[in-house]
């Protein structure tokens, strides 16, 4: 049953900050993992292996061969791969058209000023594969990584009791010509990434979903490379008014209840919605009343969802209302599912109220920029005063010993 919430009030304050709750136990645990797998590399990689996924691996074992992958086609039906390669297509023609270019512009005083895009070299892909292969995963972050240009990706996803990786993932990360994968996962797998072992290759960023300990080595590592994002339980809020078609909501709230820890919450200013939906024991998440779609957009902002859909008569003028969310669905027929699997956008999205902050996985996630800067002698010197006055201010002598010997 939906639990009812009120603007302000303790449970809805705690919606708001749910992502702010640390978890001191799983951080020691987690960083007593890494430390195993920095210091003693791909042994720690297999005793964890064996303990946590109940694999027994040899070092050759890791690395997956040209004959698993092969032997991958023959494991899923034709009409899979023909559905995957249409996918592919559509996340291609979504992400060219976000590859940034190089630009410059010169001033008439002598001086250029302008900035260079290069893609990211190495990234490295984690998959989560529980009880079923996330094969969309592998497209969503995969993907915008060739579309950059990223020169080498090494993709990891944890074994199954087959001592191999589900054949749905190895036909989609061979499709998008993926250079290495490994059959590790968890948190000593985003070790091996970070810090590389003698097998595994230490790459510069990590991207891709994972459980609650793989995000939390993600946010350990950092520093020592980037990482996309800390992603947390899916979630969904959806802005509804008396226009929108009841089953559609239920189903799609029943639908972000498939994922584990998933959280929906519904906002709406309609008695209607509010009453077909308030004692509905099938359907499990929050229901806040508003007084319009004003308010709606502005507690939507507050919570900063992952996924919001609008499902009112004129999405994109609440839209425009809208500052804070990973991804916005409009109107009764675009529900989440879309963007799940074959929209184009990527899945990966801010969680836990990061929206407010951050945006999705994207091409730029997989490309880095560098100001380029150019002054002709003239330009230097023109410029010379300015400098003199800041190094003044800042006591930092040496630095206009270097403009002023240049206009001398």
């Amino acid at each position: 049953m939906m639990r009812r919430v009120k603007v302000g009030s303790k449970v809805f304050n705690n919606l708001v900050a749910r992502g702010d709750q640390g978890k001191m136990r799983l951080q020691k645990k987690v960083s007593g993992i890494l430390e195993k797998v920095r210091t003693e590399g791909d042994t720690a990689l297999i005793r964890y292996t064996k303990k946590f996924d109940k694999v027994e691996l040899k070092r050759k074992d890791l690395r997956v061969t040209e004959a698993e992958i092969s032997g991958a086609y023959q494991d899923i039906k034709p009409e899979i791969v023909s559905t995957l390669k249409e996918v592919i297509d559509n996340i291609n023609k979504f992400y060219k058209n976000q590859v940034p270019k190089s630009w410059s512009m010169k001033h008439d005083s002598g001086v250029e000023l302008g900035e260079k895009f290069v893609p990211i070299e190495k990234v490295g892909v984690y998959v989560p594969s529980g009880t079923v292969p996330l094969v969309s995963s592998v497209y969503m972050t995969v993907l915008p990584a060739v579309i950059a240009g990223v020169k080498k990706i090494t993709l990891v996803s944890p074994p199954n009791k087959y001592n191999s990786i589900d054949p749905h993932i190895l036909v989609m990360a061979n499709l998008l010509k993926v250079d290495e994968i490994y059959k590790i996962g968890g948190a000593q797998a985003i070790g091996a990434l970070a810090f590389g072992t003698k097998t595994v290759p230490k790459v510069d960023k990590i991207v891709g979903p994972g459980n609650e300990y793989v995000t939390e080595a993600k946010r350990q590592v950092f520093g020592y490379c980037d990482i996309d994002m800390l992603a947390g339980p899916s979630e969904v809020l959806i802005i509804a008014n008396h226009h929108a078609n009841i089953d559609y909501l239920k189903q799609d709230l029943m639908a972000q209840a498939e994922h584990h820890k998933g959280l929906a919450i519904l906002v709406t200013p309609s008695k209607k919605v509010f009453n077909a939906l308030r004692d509905d024991a099938s359907i499990k998440g929050y229901l806040i009343k508003v007084k319009n779609l004003e308010e709606a957009a502005e507690v939507s902002n507050m919570i900063a969802p992952e996924h919001l859909q609008l499902m009112v008569k004129s999405p994109k003028r609440v839209a425009k209302n809208i500052t804070n969310a990973g991804a916005i669905f409009l109107g009764q027929y675009s529900p989440v599912s879309l963007g799940d699997y074959v929209a184009g956008p990527s899945h990966v999205l801010p969680t836990g109220g990061t929206a407010r902050y951050s945006s999705g996985l994207n091409l730029r996630s997989f490309m880095k920029s560098s100001h380029i800067i150019s002054y002709s002698r003239k330009a230097l010197c023109n410029s010379a005063g300015w400098v003199r006055n800041l190094t003044k201010l800042e006591k930092l002598e040496k630095h206009w010993e270097s403009v002023s010997i240049r206009c001398e």
